[in-house]
């Protein structure tokens, strides 16, 4: 499989080559030449695969050249066997239409476990092959810096700088970082936002300065690989309600945009998906891209789903160069419109596309609690604030009785206790294996939220090239 950029200029690359790499550069995001399909007898064979059998069937055409199927078969039991739940994504029923579909049973206890433990494995795979350093530059609006540093903690040959919004995250998910001590992870508190921490991220991907010294990858969702892992787990939950031969919709709490494109792969890929639903808080740039047309930053609002505290959605740019017929230089040129202006209107053709596959909802916080307390009062389940939207999004979207409505349930509850108890007045309890989190002792550099600080203080830190 070639994987090519979004923005047409860069150099195509395998998928080893793809994972390495992480953001094109030109600045671009690397997608797969061509979708891979299935036909409905080879969706309806994979029935009662175990997980990592699953997760290996999906993966392999988007592997292939770089892994064989016996090897990705490894990798994901290795990945997978660190999860607390045997069914690694297990579904639950709220009621007659609603279900969640839990992806926190990783050791970080949220979502983005089940894509970047098997990343951790595939760095190493593909590092292991060279005689090269990676130097992974990340930023986090919470729970992918604590299930990126868990991953590569301690492996050879990486080092990780993470970037996360200096009080803008949970205090669990701040701890979940600060407390791995491991001398190949750096973590970094900037003052600013995720917007401000992405960008310097981007920045350093196309800075000549550093790309020159350092071999830069990627962790965040930019990252091809992380995507392809996220798709297996649409499957896993279709088959479970009756795909191919019944349509799923799904509602995914939204922030970066990555989440719900892995299940725009899915159905491109053949699942039968009746709807996917994007659920933003109030900071709803999405919401008003896919409802509007309008795709312009604002401001960001601090809220109690912080990894939802995002106005540049960078996955989206996945999306729309998907729905335009795949014309590089249009995107490009359109991505460096909306770079310099911070605004941008979707073309009539992109959406025209987004509006076959996608709703959108936006969620203010008192609708958020009332999310959460209702699941409490009718299934005795608890939420996160960040699926507590997605569930809100769910019940007000209006989909057909018959069509089952599925919530990714994206964190576990105990990651955001304050505002689980203040709508339910039940604190949830961190799970047995991360209880001593606040015993722990953190080490963080506090830095400003200046490029130049970021770069100096990954240079010093980081392995040069060779």
């Amino acid at each position: 499989m070639e994987y090519i950029s979004t923005r047409g200029s860069a150099p195509p690359l395998d998928f080893a080559g793809a994972t390495l790499a992480g953001l094109a550069s030109d600045g671009g995001l690397y997608v797969p030449r061509e979708w891979p399909s299935f036909s409905k007898a080879e969706i309806a064979a994979m029935a009662g695969l175990s997980y990592a059998e699953l997760a290996a069937r999906i993966m392999a055409p988007f592997v292939a050249g770089s892994l064989d199927e016996a090897r990705l078969l490894e990798l994901c039991r290795a990945a997978y066997g660190r999860f607390a739940h045997a069914a690694v994504t297990p579904l639950k029923q709220l009621d007659e239409q609603q279900w969640l579909l839990e992806l926190f049973h990783g050791p970080t206890l949220a979502f983005k476990d089940v894509a970047l433990q098997l990343l951790g494995l595939l760095f190493e795979e593909f590092l292991a092959r060279g005689d090269e350093n990676l130097t992974i530059v990340g930023a986090t609006s919470g729970d992918t810096g604590s299930a990126a540093i868990d991953a590569v903690a301690g492996r050879a040959k990486v080092d990780i700088f993470m970037l996360h919004p200096k009080g803008r995250v949970s205090d669990v998910q701040r701890r979940q970082m600060t407390t791995v001590l491991a001398p190949n992870v750096h973590n970094i508190a900037i003052e600013g936002t995720f917007d401000d921490a992405q960008a310097m991220v981007k920045r350093m991907f196309n800075d000549p300065a550093m790309t020159g010294r350092f071999n830069i990858g990627a962790v965040n969702s930019i990252n091809w690989a992380r995507l392809m892992a996220q798709v297996v787990y649409y499957f896993a939950a279709g088959l479970q309600l009756g795909a191919p031969h019944r349509e799923i919709a799904f509602s995914v709490p939204t922030g970066n945009f990555g989440d719900v494109f892995a299940g725009y792969v899915a159905a491109k890929m053949g699942l039968p998906v009746a709807q996917l639903i994007v659920a933003t808080n109030v900071n709803d740039i999405l919401h008003r891209a896919l409802s509007s047309g309008d795709y312009s930053q604002g401001t960001v609002t601090p809220t109690a789903a912080p990894s939802m505290d995002i106005q540049i959605s960078s996955n989206f740019e996945r999306l729309l160069f998907d729905l335009n017929g795949r014309d590089g230089p249009a995107l490009a040129a359109q991505m460096a419109g909306f770079e310099s202006t911070k605004a941008m209107i979707l073309t009539n053709v992109q959406r025209e596309g987004a509006a076959a596959l996608f709703s959108s909802c936006r969620a203010d916080p008192d609708e958020m609690s009332r999310a959460i307390r209702w699941a409490w009062e009718a299934s005795g389940e608890l939420l996160d604030p960040h699926t507590a939207i997605g569930l809100h999004a769910a019940r007000a979207s209006g989909i057909a009785r018959e069509v089952p409505v599925v919530t990714l349930a994206t964190a576990h509850p105990a990651k955001f206790p304050e505002a689980v108890e203040r709508a339910t007045g039940h604190r949830p309890a961190l799970p047995a294996r991360v209880g001593d989190l606040f015993e722990r002792a953190e080490r963080c550099a506090d830095l400003p939220g200046d490029y130049a600080a970021i770069a100096d203080y990954v240079a010093a830190h980081a392995v040069p090239k060779g």
